[in-house]
């Protein structure tokens, strides 16, 4: 699976970028159960693709719900026996105020165009003492729109690559702070509470 981007700042035509699909696909990476070894349930998968979170998760016995716009991800995390609404994260989200942890992993804190709204959506859902999960970009990689396909000919839609440099302006926009930051398996993660 490719990726075509267009920066959106710059109108630029990026080459294609590499997705990970088997990553998605696959079971929980030992950098996945890492990070979620620490969460505490409820857990909400804003954007959870195939559920591979989700599915790590019911396997530990924590409650999880994912959701996904996407009719074929949310088919492919059903088939993989997780618990998954078709939904955008802006409608109507079953325990809203209530979740004790949202996760906004792969990149799905970008989702949307709009990272600072999504982060303060996220922020509604938690309930007291609940922590928004964020994978972000290496240091050093800049926060920025990108235009994406799926493919080649497949709908266009807006997402932002966001930078672990740019987080915490992000969460203080979102009305959450950064608790912590930190690389695990190679990947970057963001905590975030209110």
């Amino acid at each position: 699976m490719r990726m075509n981007c267009r920066s959106a700042a710059h109108g630029m035509v990026g080459g294609p970028a590499a997705l990970v699909p088997l990553r998605w696909l696959a079971p929980a990476t030992p950098a996945d159960r890492a990070v979620l070894a620490e969460v505490e349930g409820p857990v909400l998968d804003v954007g959870c693709g195939p559920a591979r979170h989700v599915r790590a998760l019911l396997d530990r016995g924590i409650p999880a719900l994912g959701i996904d716009v996407s009719t074929a991800a949310v088919r492919l995390a059903r088939r993989r026996g997780a618990t998954v609404l078709q939904r955008s994260v802006y409608g109507r989200v079953p325990g809203a105020g209530r979740w004790r942890t949202v996760l906004l992993l792969d990149g799905s804190i970008g989702i949307g165009g709009d990272p600072a709204a999504l982060v303060h959506r996220a922020g509604t859902l938690l309930g007291d003492g609940g922590t928004v999960l964020a994978e972000v970009a290496p240091p050093g990689v800049a926060t920025g729109s990108v235009t994406v396909r799926l493919t080649r000919d497949g709908p266009a839609f807006n997402w932002v690559r966001v930078g672990v440099d740019g987080l915490a302006a992000l969460a203080d926009a979102g009305g959450l702070a950064v608790r912590r930051i930190a690389p695990v398996g190679g990947r970057w993660f963001g905590w975030l509470t209110r």
